[in-house]
């Protein structure tokens, strides 16, 4: 261990204590501010055929760039997008400024045009590969440095598209579907996604989680129990007393498997799912000019988008690569495991429901304008 496991208890339920409230208040912030300053996509004055004067005094907002005193550089409220919406809490809130405060200070967008996202993209794959290898050790301390390079591995993720970003002048986060750093990136994320889960594959084959009964007195231990052991699990008789029998039973490498698989049928479907809506709401709020813009920036600033995306701020994929990791880190990923790869695919369908039902909402309200010209 690198430090006393007590005291790692304490400081790691304080850290997470402190993020969970900083993205609280994030969050609200951010509403606020869409609510209350001008949007960038929407502050154009094409295709404006609502006639209602309610909407229409949205138009007259302040900027919220000239009112903050934290420098848009650095500030995650500045320029709010469909994707930034749906981008999770430790990304957006974290990562996405201390990139801006990285490039800033080595000046890798304005200085050193020889690095690339690409590169940078390759890069987090390596770093990746090395942190599954540490997460493969028996060592806690060892499969705790390689949960923090998995997290450099996903800061260095944002930072490839924070540079992308500003070499194009491009303000707040899209997703550019069907260029080659789109591929680049996510066949990356892919790989870096699979280091991980053959990471702790490998660590659970090689150290079993075990269940089973200690130090119970064979009088009081059911037969029935004793059976169903005997002809599911692989038993190991540590000694025997007066008082009793102690059993222990190692977790087949079947049963981690299929787990492990589970959940990454989870990772898979939660990626499909969060790609398809951030592609389907650019298209309805962002990229469709021809529709009404007061309609696409009425729906943007509603309550009803901002819980839309919210959901997937929670059930992305990057989500659930944070949850694993504190997992690991914690020392209970098979726990975890055994938890969610059943229970999530539950949340996947109930957020995916929610989000149907919610895109026939808002792309009715948008489509609305064409119809009423």
């Amino acid at each position: 261990m690198m430090w006393p496991s007590s005291q790692a208890s304490k400081i790691l339920t304080f850290l997470l204590l402190v993020i969970v409230v900083y993205c609280i208040c994030m969050d609200t912030l951010l509403f606020l501010r869409i609510q209350n300053y001008k949007i960038d996509v929407f502050d154009v004055e094409t295709n404006v055929t609502h006639e209602s004067t309610t909407l229409k005094e949205t138009r007259a907002l302040p900027s919220y760039e000239e009112s903050t005193w934290v420098p848009c550089t650095i500030n995650p409220l500045c320029h709010p997008t469909v994707k930034a919406l749906m981008v999770d809490h430790i990304n957006h809130y974290i990562y996405g400024p201390l990139c801006a405060i990285v490039d800033m200070g080595l000046g890798i967008s304005e200085n050193m045009k020889f690095i690339t996202p690409n590169m940078i993209s390759f890069f987090h794959v390596f770093v990746a590969l090395v942190g599954a290898k540490l997460v493969t050790s028996p060592s806690l301390a060892s499969r705790r440095i390689g949960v923090v390079l998995f997290q450099i591995r996903m800061f260095l993720d944002d930072l490839d598209g924070h540079v992308a970003r500003e070499r194009k002048h491009i303000k707040g986060e899209k997703s550019e579907v069907g260029t080659l750093g789109y591929w680049v990136d996510g066949i990356c994320d892919t790989l870096g996604v699979i280091f991980m889960m053959i990471g702790i594959t490998l660590y659970l084959r090689n150290n079993p989680p075990r269940r089973g009964y200690k130090n119970t007195p064979a009088s009081t231990l059911p037969y029935h129990q004793l059976k169903e052991i005997n002809s599911t699990e692989d038993i190991e008789k540590d000694h025997t007393t007066d008082n009793g029998i102690s059993y222990k039973t190692k977790v087949t490498f079947q049963k981690i498997v299929q787990v492990i698989g589970l959940f990454s049928g989870q990772m898979l479907l939660s990626s499909l799912s969060w790609n398809r809506y951030i592609d389907i709401y650019q298209d309805l709020l962002e990229n469709c000019t021809e529709y009404d813009v007061i309609r696409r920036e009425t729906m943007f600033k509603s309550g009803k988008f901002f819980f839309a995306s919210g959901i997937w701020r929670i059930t992305n994929p990057h989500s659930y690569l944070h949850a694993l990791s504190l997992a690991v880190f914690c020392d209970k990923t098979w726990c975890f495991l055994k938890t969610i790869h059943y229970i999530g695919y539950l949340g996947l369908v109930v957020s995916v429901g929610i989000s149907e039902f919610l895109t026939d909402n808002i792309r009715s309200y948008v489509m609305a304008g064409i119809e009423g010209r």
